[in-house]
């Protein structure tokens, strides 16, 4: 094969990371340190069960929030309650036992 009849080779410079997770068909990453008013945070919480501290992703676009997720390291129901602005800030988080 000469440099004639070789493909011509992209360079993935050219692809910007959207067009990436179109071709391959991956959801968006999600950027820790999101500037405020974006519909979702990353949140690091203390589990009141085992002590550790977990991030979690939260979603502000609904207001003040009230849900239930399992810590990530000792898998117990956490019951997580924030307070959300007329703007999206976060303006708490409170995690305790269910």
């Amino acid at each position: 094969m000469n440099a004639r009849t070789r493909p011509a080779k992209s360079s993935p410079a050219l692809y910007d990371a959207q067009a990436i997770d179109e071709i391959y068909g991956l959801e968006p990453v999600f950027e820790p340190g999101a500037g405020a008013g974006e519909p979702t945070r990353l949140v690091a919480v203390q589990c009141p069960f085992c002590g550790e501290s977990i991030d979690t992703v939260m979603d502000l676009s609904a207001g003040s929030f009230r849900y239930i997720e399992d810590c990530q390291v000792c898998c117990q129901p956490i019951e997580l309650a924030g307070e959300v602005d007329e703007g999206g800030e976060l303006l708490s988080v409170m995690a305790e036992r269910t």
